[in-house]
């Protein structure tokens, strides 16, 4: 039961946090007064693609110390 709360809570946030970015917009487009409200709901546009590019990627030498022994 509590981790249904969680779970609830958690999705309360996320709705608000899209609301306050402006990610989902909900504008009422007809009042409620005898019949029920509508609501039209703009949410943001995501395209998604691939491309291709070369990247440079850094090479890591390791030197291992020798077996020098230390002098107390």
């Amino acid at each position: 039961m509590r981790t249904l709360l969680v779970l609830i809570g958690f999705a309360a946030l996320v709705l608000v946090a899209l609301l306050f970015f402006g990610i989902i917009n909900i504008d009422q487009t007809r009042p409620g007064v005898v019949q029920a409200p509508a609501f039209k709901a703009d949410v943001a546009k995501v395209r998604m693609g691939t491309e291709q590019k070369t990247v440079t990627v850094p090479t890591v030498d390791i030197d291992k110390p020798g077996n020098t022994a230390a002098a107390h």
